[in-house]
C-alpha cells in the first residue's frame, strides 16, 4: 500500500511540474490561461488516468479478471473534455484570431498530464521541454521571418475637402503600405467622409512613420491605425 501511495504521488507530483513549467511560460507572456490553469490541467488529466491504473479500486473485493475496462478512453475523454477549455481562451479581434498558441499548449499539457499519470516518465519529460522550447524559442525564431502585418486604418476628411482616393493608394504606397480592402462611410451628421481600410505592410517601423506623416497632414480631420494582433 505504501508502495502504492509513493507511485501516486510522484505520477501527480511529476504532472504538477510539468504543468507548472508551461504554464510558467504563458504566464511569462501574459496569457489567459497561465501558471495555474495548465498546472491544474496537467494534474487532472494524470489524477484521471491513475483512475484506470487503480481499476480495482473502484470495485473492492472483485477479482481484476472480472473487470474490464478500456483504459484509452478516459484519455480520449481527457482530451475531448480540453477541446472545450481550450475554446475559451480563443476569441476573434478584427482580422487576427488570437488566443490559438494558449489553446495548442493546454491540449498539449492535458497529453503531459495522461503520460504522467501512466508513469510514462521520459517522453512526458522530453515533451513537456520541447513544449517550453516551441514556446519560447520558436516564438524568438517567428518574430524574424519575413511576414505580412495588418492594420485596420480609417481616415475621416471634411466632405468638402476630401483627398481622392488614388491619392491616398498614393500617399500610403509611399509609406510602404498596400491597401487590402476599402470602405467609404458618410457621417451621421454629414460634414464628413471616411474612408476604411485594411492595410499590409512588411515592417512595424512603417506603422509610426505613417501616423507622423498623418499628424502633419491639414486636410486630415482625424485617423486611426489599430495593427492586428498575432
Amino acid at each position: 500500500m505504501d508502495s502504492d501511495y509513493a507511485i501516486i504521488s510522484t505520477h501527480l507530483i511529476g504532472a504538477l511540474i510539468a504543468g507548472g513549467l508551461i504554464g510558467i511560460e504563458r504566464s511569462f507572456r501574459a496569457r489567459p490561461a497561465g501558471f495555474r490553469t495548465h498546472t491544474l490541467v496537467c494534474l487532472a488529466s494524470s489524477l484521471l488516468m491513475l483512475v484506470t491504473l487503480y481499476q480495482w479500486k473502484w470495485l473492492p473485493g472483485v477479482p481484476m479478471d472480472t473487470i474490464r475496462t478500456d483504459p484509452t478512453r478516459m484519455a480520449q475523454g481527457i482530451m475531448t473534455g480540453i477541446g472545450f477549455l481550450g475554446a475559451g481562451v480563443i476569441f476573434k479581434e478584427g482580422l487576427s484570431v488570437r488566443g490559438l498558441t494558449t489553446a495548442a499548449s493546454i491540449w498539449m499539457t492535458a497529453a503531459i498530464g495522461i503520460l504522467m499519470g501512466i508513469g510514462f516518465y521520459m517522453p512526458a519529460i522530453l515533451a513537456t521541454a520541447l513544449t517550453i522550447g516551441v514556446l519560447s524559442a520558436f516564438r524568438w525564431i517567428e518574430t524574424r521571418l519575413p511576414s505580412d502585418i495588418y492594420a485596420h486604418h480609417a481616415l475621416r476628411f471634411r466632405r468638402d475637402d476630401v483627398l481622392a482616393e488614388p491619392e491616398v493608394r498614393e500617399f500610403l504606397q509611399r509609406y510602404g503600405f498596400t491597401v487590402a480592402n476599402i470602405s467609404y462611410r458618410i457621417t451621421e451628421d454629414g460634414a464628413f467622409f471616411e474612408y476604411k481600410m485594411i492595410l499590409r505592410t512588411r515592417s512595424a517601423e512603417n506603422t509610426v512613420k505613417l501616423a507622423e506623416a498623418l499628424r502633419t497632414m491639414p486636410r486630415l480631420h482625424t485617423f486611426r491605425i489599430s495593427p492586428t494582433g498575432d
